[in-house]
């Protein structure tokens, strides 16, 4: 049986408990590299204990594939997916894009997602066949913008600083081509994707729990969410969402190399 959109809630706002109170206080940060910095919080790690307790109470035969807590029953039909806090450098640095992901896979297909920001109060959920917006303004259901060209086309990425070799290469002659890129939003960013106001977000070195509440809200809205290859992106690595068909297939022949 699948989950339904009362228990997405359910675990939105266990994570919502733990996160929100924590936001904009100057929480402690723990950086998980020797080299380098990958911050983690407080607040991602008892935000993630949260939905994973009710995950185990409710659907104790589903495996879970967390950030913070490890993995258990990969092999399993159901998988939880989660990311407590998908962007935690602007959680620390108090800006209001990180979200709570959580996604559920499938025999490794991703079937249902959510990405919620409960500073600003949006909600998106994709529940098997189409994704729903709530917050600020009501209740809407979503659709992708009907952009099909790249010099007309939105762009965003979380950094280009990220990119490096020929991954840089082919994502920078993707940006010349486009009208607007914008940096820094994180899963935020593909939210706007699914909601029509922004075209392309062109990612990479994503894990699982990077995209995999995502992909669902993208499809269920119209888009489209791939691999630089145009293979799955259940397994994270480079990632591409496009808001069409025709608009993916014209970056993707650039980041295909």
């Amino acid at each position: 049986m699948l989950p339904d959109r009362a228990f997405f809630d359910r675990l939105a706002d266990a994570a919502k408990a733990e996160t929100l109170p924590r936001f904009r206080i100057g929480t402690s940060v723990v950086n998980k590299l020797e080299s380098g910095f990958d911050p983690v919080t407080e607040a991602d790690q008892s935000a993630e204990a949260a939905i994973r307790a009710l995950i185990e109470a409710h659907f104790p035969d589903h495996g879970i594939l967390g950030e913070e807590h490890g993995n258990i029953g990969l092999d399993r039909e159901y998988v939880w997916v989660i990311d407590p806090i998908d962007g935690t450098r602007a959680f620390i640095s108090g800006l209001p894009v990180w979200g709570t992901l959580v996604g559920l896979y499938r025999n490794g297909d991703a079937v249902m997602g959510l990405m919620d920001q409960p500073f600003t109060g949006e909600r998106y959920f994709a529940d098997g066949t189409k994704s729903v917006y709530r917050g600020p303004g009501g209740e809407q259901v979503l659709s992708t913008r009907a952009c099909r060209s790249l010099d007309d086309a939105v762009l965003f990425t979380t950094s280009p600083h990220l990119y490096s070799g020929d991954l840089k290469t082919r994502y920078e002659t993707v940006q010349s081509k486009v009208r607007l890129f914008r940096y820094g939003c994180d899963c935020y960013a593909f939210a706007l994707l699914a909601a029509g106001h922004v075209d392309l977000v062109i990612e990479c070195g994503l894990k699982p729990y990077d995209v995999g509440g995502l992909i669902p809200l993208i499809e269920q809205a119209g888009g489209i969410v791939t691999n630089w290859q145009g293979g799955p992106a259940e397994m994270g690595g480079e990632v591409i969402a496009a808001g069409n068909a025709e608009l993916h297939a014209q970056a993707l022949e650039i980041l295909e190399g």
